[in-house]
């Protein structure tokens, strides 16, 4: 029985559950999701083999300094814990939102592409929901993205460099039972900072029925955000860019924990999903479905 087929004969008080199921099924069986969470995952293994070769024994500091950012690579060599926030601050600037974008933009393109969406739209769930399954499913998307890079630079950490207690961006000492939850809790930070964007590659996927065209447009906005990110004339508009405070995660690793930047950046994040969620959800249910 096709998925299209399911969803029609599906009663209505379980078929958000069931859609939502079936979109999480389908969305990680897919080659492409796969490839992507693959990638992800090799990002780690290969910064912490780089970082072993040209330290040698792992003895010496791996060059670098200061306290946010991809200088969290220089304290890679003392734990092995600190490449579970390099490899965050590395992949967050392109690779996950690379990844979420693909699976934002193909949300409801996808489907009108392959001719599957005037289908689902028969079913008892409408528009509405629909629209939420997707939503939803993206935001799972970013979440195991997230932990892949994470599990994967904490298995390579461990297998490579020594692991215990760490020293803080403050120079605090902590342990590595709180370094580990502070670990968790940038990651599900991280995550979080996907969102806007998420929302963002949504409503770009109801604006055509071209799942590539979708993909590459929300990875073209991401694109031109970044590099208006990093122009120091536009400094007036950057803090409402929606990468603007992404790697204030850093802030995690303070002793007192900074939340300014942190607040700003959750804030932002939901102004953009409320924005574009909104904005995707008036285009879609006034879409005229055709395929």
């Amino acid at each position: 029985m096709s998925r299209a087929e399911t969803a029609v004969r599906t009663p209505s008080p379980l078929w958000t559950f069931g859609l939502l199921r079936s979109e999480l099924a389908t969305t990680f069986r897919r080659w492409r999701t796969l490839a992507l969470l693959g990638v992800l995952a090799a990002v780690p293994v290969l910064v912490g083999v780089a970082v072993r070769i040209e330290t040698g024994d792992g003895s010496s500091p791996a060059h670098g300094g200061g306290g946010d950012g991809p200088a969290f690579i220089a304290q890679i060599t003392n734990n092995g814990l600190f490449l579970v926030f390099t490899a965050l601050a590395a992949t967050l600037p392109f690779f996950l939102p690379m990844a979420v974008g693909v699976i934002a933009g193909d949300a409801i393109a996808g489907e009108a592409n392959t001719g599957t969406l005037r289908y689902l739209l028969v079913a008892p769930a409408g528009r509405t929901r629909l629209l939420l399954a997707k939503y939803a499913t993206t935001m799972v998307f970013c979440l195991v993205a997230t932990l892949v890079v994470a599990v994967s630079a904490l298995t390579v950490g461990a297998l490579l460099f020594p692991l215990g207690d760490l020293t803080t961006i403050s120079g605090t000492r902590i342990g590595f039972a709180e370094g580990l939850g502070r670990a968790l809790l940038i990651a599900l930070v991280v995550a979080a900072s996907l969102t806007g964007l998420a929302a963002l590659g949504l409503f770009v996927s109801t604006l055509t029925n071209s799942g590539i065209a979708a993909m590459a447009t929300t990875v073209g906005l991401l694109i031109t955000v970044q590099i208006l990110d990093q122009i120091p004339q536009l400094h007036a508009i950057q803090p409402y860019l929606f990468s603007h405070y992404w790697l204030s995660f850093a802030d995690l690793m303070r002793e007192p924990v900074h939340w300014d930047g942190l607040v700003k950046n959750l804030q932002l994040q939901t102004l953009y999903a409320a924005v574009f969620g909104s904005a995707a959800w008036a285009r879609f249910t006034a879409k005229d479905i055709t395929a």
